[in-house]
């Protein structure tokens, strides 16, 4: 077996923005391609396996069907700075408004209880410029730990190790807390361990899968990325075994005319061999592998970071495209918080003159995930809490 380093593997797939935006797997798609839905026929998966296992108190779309709460505040970025005090109040607002407490500490104990192993998903894939901020992390730790949650519950997660260390989420900066990545390389720099498997094989569940009736094929630069090729992508054991609970804090970006927020944050984020999913199942994979019940049954509270985010030439990160959305967006209904992340996002694309007005092809995902039960996608059902401080 080929040893890879991340040398080696940066030096084909890119690293931080890149290596999500112009990984080998993906380099013949197109961003419309990528991130529209198609006409074609769609290939089979096994979604029906998701659909037979029992909803319980937790499944989405969790405590608050189809309420949203949004908090925006100007004074969250200052002299291109996020404000941390600022996002704390902002978040804090949130959850207050979302589940109609009084106190912080009993909103937060909605969701969660002490003893309660409880996974924090990041996104990284942008690199420092644009991935889920610190000042919003540290605020859902300060606010957990107010409540009662100990650090050494904690858990900062997402798929590629690597992009965790890069934009800053490391033992160092977070101690107590444990940070992991379902794709892993040792103190080297080096994919495989002696037995000759990568160490992400060693973090995936063979139990969960999600399958689908398109193949996904590697070369040796390519297959650290993906873990594994074939039909199946496996969830990580970080979401299957490692987790009691999940909170999810995306960042606020489009993904061509669409957005990229909390289902796709987490789906992408959470199975291997995803590669094979872009061009024919984008919209597919963000609605089903969010039905299965390591996702659908963890995922009690999304917590989307619209402070600093993008509306175009995303998911990647392109400077020209940046900007403040100084926006909070609160929710158990993931997409709910989609639906209202995307109307933002249009909003700012439409002032921009890149398109003029929304289309339900943009929508396909959110209709999908609200058809498995998964949650509200329909806007005149979505009871909107909106405060601007």
């Amino acid at each position: 077996m080929n040893q890879v380093n991340r040398r080696n593997f940066l030096r084909i797939a890119g690293a931080g923005a890149a290596a999500a935006a112009a990984a080998p797997v993906a380099q013949a798609l197109s961003p419309a391609s990528a991130y529209e839905p198609t006409l074609q026929d769609k290939p089979d998966t096994n979604i029906a396996d998701a659909l037979k296992v029992p909803h319980n108190e937790s499944s989405m779309p969790g405590l608050f069907p189809g309420r949203v709460a949004l908090v925006r505040n100007s004074r969250s970025v200052q002299d291109n700075a996020i404000v941390e005090q600022e996002v704390y109040d902002m978040i804090a607002r949130s959850m207050l408004e979302l589940t109609g407490e009084k106190k912080l500490k009993k909103a937060w104990r909605r969701f969660m209880s002490p003893g309660e192993r409880i996974g924090l998903k990041v996104n990284p894939v942008a690199g420092k410029s644009l991935s889920t901020s610190h000042e919003v992390v540290r605020s859902v730790i300060a606010q957990l730990e107010e409540s009662g949650i100990k650090r050494s519950q904690l858990t900062i997660w997402d798929r590629r190790e690597f992009e965790l260390t890069d934009v800053g989420f490391t033992a160092e900066n977070y101690p107590g807390i444990r940070i992991v990545g379902t794709e892993q390389m040792d103190k080297d720099g080096l994919y495989y361990g002696k037995d000759g498997k990568l160490y992400g094989e060693h973090m995936i569940d063979r139990e969960w899968y999600y399958w689908a009736d398109v193949e996904g094929e590697y070369d040796e630069y390519t297959m650290p990325y993906m873990v594994n090729g074939g039909k199946y992508s496996y969830f990580t054991k970080i979401v299957t075994r490692e987790l009691d609970k999940i909170i999810n804090i995306p960042i606020l970006k489009n993904a061509g005319a669409t957005v990229t927020l909390a289902l796709k944050n987490l789906a992408f984020g959470s199975v291997s061999n995803t590669g094979r999913l872009h061009a024919k199942l984008w919209n597919e994979t963000c609605a089903q592998v969010c039905a299965f019940a390591p996702l659908r049954d963890k995922v009690v509270l999304n917590i989307a970071d619209g402070i600093k985010g993008c509306f175009n030439g995303g998911p990647g990160a392109n400077p020209q495209f940046f900007c403040d959305y100084h926006t909070i967006i609160a929710g158990s209904d993931a997409v709910a918080v989609d639906r209202i992340g995307y109307d933002i996002v249009l909003a700012k694309r439409i002032a921009e003159g890149l398109q003029k007005e929304g289309t339900e092809r943009a929508l396909a995902f959110m209709l999908q995930a609200e058809e498995l039960g998964l949650g509200v996608a329909d806007r005149t059902k979505i009871e909107l809490r909106e405060v601007t401080v």
